[in-house]
Formats: structure tokens, sequence, C-alpha cells
């Protein structure tokens, strides 16, 4: 009986235990909450809402000068000589000008051929061209793969080099860096860049080397990417919407402002002489191409981007891969804003409205602020408030600003308008690890150096051959958990349960619905399904 008595009694101690405890946090909460919490959660709204402040008014400048070009015209063809080249009589194809073209690859065995089989389809005078391979794979079958693919456009006639090295010391900055020292090199005017899965049209050259020819300021033609397999999967799409807006108008805008903007790393043509003024391929960063564009306008030099010319490539379909790249593509960045900042501050060869676009709209607002604000405001200052009924957030905060902000970045898209809902929730998410690679740069912390070679699985190859892919499983599961996305899934989980039973009902919707996508990055799901067009 005394042993039925103690087992009892049990239930009843530790639910004692739990009340005090449970009483004991909501004794430090109320206690805290009036004289720091609330104090402190104002203050980060209000700098919550001038960051985004910062970023509307960032997307409505650049809106209006893509209606302004729209509606007048302003192609480069209009404001740069661009007369296509013609065949001289005396001098026949010595008139034109020798064209490097670089394909750096790594282990590249899905689209090795593709590559280099529209390289050496691009159309030039052979004697010309000079198609460079630069390929630092490890795995030695791959590198065979290579070479025997190379000698067979050797033999018939392409003018092409298979070029290896002992390290990979400096990543693509350094094989770029060790292309340039051949000896050939010094007989070329100009170099075409195109990473191991990109597909330029045979006539991209004609369309681009006669702005560099005729216009001697210039220093870079980019062209616009075109997406392959934005249809495989929910994914790609959003990667389409995003990397749309990038194109038609922030590159479009700095083209016809400034005449500067990021190089892409690939897809473009740069004149060589300009390379070597701003002093060549650094391995500083992982944004090599970037930190080449900043240093070569600081010289002085003139960019142009034609959106009208296209070069086909695949953007990453696996969850992992695009991860590793959107690390890399914030890390750099933040990490050349942090080497950079005062060197353009310095710089005399340059306007000071050049230097200001460069300072804070390019680098400040979309390469530090665009990342933060979005998590931090709508992951954990706004879920936040509810807990806190307090604080309160003005609807043009929360509502109105990233709502037309939205809309603006939709724009380069429009059959994908229907998937907007889908793509902020994916946003949101990713904004998690482009605002933690973003401190990583700012801070020069331990990944800031990282590079990993995004994964690219041949789906344009397969295309073209007409080969059927086998069927996919609608989800995969990934390789281990991700506890960061997990706890940030619970915790806006936990604020929309908050406000469904004891808040205001203002959030709890979005809550629920971003708490589950972030479950799903969590555990590693990437969803395949197609969405219809």
């Amino acid at each position: 009986m005394e042993r039925l008595s103690t087992t009892t009694m049990l239930p009843d101690t530790f639910q004692g235990t739990r009340d005090d405890i449970a009483g004991q946090i909501g004794l430090i909460w109320q206690q805290t909450k009036a004289p720091l919490i609330v104090p402190l959660l104002k203050l980060l709204v209000v700098v919550c809402l001038v960051m985004s402040l910062m970023l509307f008014m960032e997307r409505v400048y650049m809106g209006i000068v893509i209606v302004f070009i729209k509606l007048f015209g302003r192609k480069p063809e209009k404001s740069y000589k661009c007369e296509s080249m013609r065949d001289d009589l005396e001098l026949g194809h010595s008139a034109y000008p020798i064209v490097l073209v670089q394909i750096p690859m790594y282990n590249e065995k899905e689209v090795y051929q593709l590559s280099i089989g529209a390289a050496c389809g691009l159309s030039w005078p052979s004697d010309r061209i000079i198609i460079q391979v630069l390929d630092d794979s490890t795995d030695p079958a791959i590198k065979e793969l290579v070479e025997l693919e190379c000698q067979r456009w050797a033999s018939k006639g392409i003018n092409i080099k298979y070029e290896i090295r002992d390290n990979r010391n400096g990543y693509k900055a350094g094989a770029l860096k060790e292309g340039m020292k051949h000896s050939y090199v010094k007989l070329c005017d100009y170099v075409a860049i195109f990473d191991a899965d990109f597909q330029p049209e045979p006539d991209f050259l004609w369309r681009t080397i006669p702005f560099l020819v005729h216009n001697p300021e210039i220093a870079l033609v980019q062209a616009r990417w075109k997406f392959v397999n934005a249809d495989e999967c929910l994914m790609t799409r959003m990667q389409e919407m995003s990397l749309d807006y990038h194109f038609t108008v922030e590159q479009e805008v700095g083209s016809a402002t400034y005449n500067f903007f990021g190089f892409n790393g690939t897809a473009g043509v740069w004149r060589i002489s300009a390379i070597n003024e701003a002093g060549g391929w650094k391995d500083r960063t992982t944004v090599e191409d970037m930190d080449l564009a900043v240093r070569a306008s600081l010289k002085g030099w003139k960019f142009v981007y034609v959106g009208d010319i296209k070069v086909k490539n695949e953007l990453p379909s696996t969850f992992k891969a695009f991860r590793y790249q959107q690390h890399r593509w914030s890390c750099g960045p933040a990490n050349l804003f942090r080497k950079m900042a005062m060197e353009i501050v310095r710089n005399k060869r340059v306007s000071l409205w050049k230097k200001l676009y460069v300072i804070y709209s390019f680098f400040f607002v979309r390469k530090v602020i665009a990342h933060t604000v979005t998590f931090f405001f709508y992951c954990v200052v706004l879920p936040a408030t509810v807990l806190v009924p307090e604080v309160e957030v003005p609807k043009w905060g929360s509502v109105y600003i990233p709502s037309i902000i939205t809309l603006l970045n939709a724009v380069g898209t429009p059959r994908s308008f229907h998937l907007l809902m889908f793509w902020i929730l994916f946003e949101n998410v990713m904004s998690l690890h482009r605002t933690k690679a973003t401190l990583i740069g700012l801070l020069e912390a331990g990944r800031v150096n990282e590079w990993v070679v995004t994964e690219k699985l041949g789906d344009a190859l397969k295309m073209k051959s007409g080969a059927k892919a086998p069927r996919k499983p609608r989800f995969r599961v990934g390789e281990r958990l991700h506890l960061l996305e997990l706890g940030v899934g619970a915790y806006l989980f936990f604020c929309g349960c908050y406000d469904l039973n004891f808040g205001k009902n203002r959030y709890f919707i979005y809550l629920f619905l971003q708490s589950f996508a972030f479950f799903i990055a969590g555990v590693g799901y990437v969803g395949t399904f197609v969405p219809n067009s």
C-alpha cells in the first residue's frame, strides 16, 4: 500500500515542479519585458523599417529607370557604335581581332562536351580565334575525357588548347590567371569567358565584339543568361524569377546609368588590356568576377549589358547545390565590400555620383541590406511582435512596402506571377543562408573563402540529344538535418500558435506557411514538382 501511494504521488510531484519552472519563466518574462524587451524590440522595428525603406527606394528608383529605358528605347545599339564587321579586301582576316575563348572547368563530366562543342561552334575566322580549356579536374578519368574531346576538335582544324595545372590555388580566378600567362594569349585582343554549362549561340562573337572594336572606352560586354532547365522543378522556377529580375532590371539599370554592373563571371567578353590595367584576376574573394569589374570601373572603363544576346545555361536543380552557390554569391560580395570600400572612396578617376552608386546602391543596399532585412524583419522581428503586443509595426511597413517590393521583383518573369507566394516563402528561407553568408563575408569568418563548384546535371545536353530523362521522385530527402532551419521554423510556428490563440490574429497564416517552408528546408526536402507555365 505504501508503495502504491508513493507511485501515485510521483505525477503530482512532477506536475508541481513543472508548474514552478513555468511560473519562474513567466515571472522573469514579466520582469524583463517592460524595461528591456519592449524598448529593444521597438528599436529593432525602427531599424528594420529604415532598411525596408532603403530597399524600397532602391527598387522604385530602378523601376523608374527601366520604364524610362523602355519608353525611350535606350538600347546599347543606339548608345554605342556597333556596326557589323566586314571583310577587308586588302587585309583579309587580319582585319579581325584575335579572340581568346576561355572555358574553366572542374570535374565537369556531365557538361564538358556541351561547353567545348558550343565554343568550337562559334562563328569567327578560324585563324583569329583560340579556344582555351582550363581543366582543374582532380578526377583522372574526367581529365582524360576532356583532353580527348579537345583532341577531337583539334583534329577538325579548331585551334583549341588544353591547359592544366598542378594545383587548384585560387580556384576559378587562379585558373583564369594562369590561362592568361601563356605566350599565345599575347596575340589576343579580347577574351570571352564561358562556364562549363554555358552554350553560346554561333553568332555570339559577331554580336559582342563590335561594341569593343568601335568603342575603345568599353572594357566588358555582358550577355544575359537563358535557363534551359527553368521548368524542371518548383525550385528552378523560383531561381528563374530572382535571376530574371537581376538581368532585366539590375544589370540594365547599371549599364544605362553609370556604365557599371557586376560581371556575372561568364557569358561576357573582356578587353584584355582592361583586365591587365585593372591588375588581372585576384583570388582574394569568392567573387573574382565582381572584384575585377569593380577594379576596372575604378580605372575609368565602361561596361555594356546587352540583354538581347542570351546564352543558354543550367540552374542548380538540387537544394544542396543551390545552398552552396548562394553562400558563395552572398559571402563574396560582402567580403569584397569590406576590402574595397575605402579604395572606392579614395579613388580620384570616377565621379562622386558613381562612387555613391557603387558603395551605397550596388554594395550596401543590394548585397547587404537586401539579405539582412528580409531575414531579420520578416523571420525574426515581425514574428516577435506577436509575443509582445505592446510593439506595433505600422501597416505600411508590414504589408504595403513588402508587397510593392515583391511585385517589382516579379516583373522580370510574368509567366511565373501565379507562383509569387511560393517565391516569397522560398526567398525568406534562403535569406537565412544569405544573411549568414553576408555576415561571414563582412566579418571574414571561417567559411569566407569556401568554394564549392555548383553541381551540374547536364540537363541541357539531355534536352539537346532528345534523350528521355528517368522520372525523378516528387520529393528527395537531404543528406542531413539542418538544425538552423528547423530552429527558425519552430520559432515561427510557436509565434503563429501564440498569435492564433492569444494574439490579435494578424500574422498567423503567414507564420504557419513560413514555418512549414523552413521545416521543408530543414529536413532537406527538395520538391521536384513541375508547375504549369
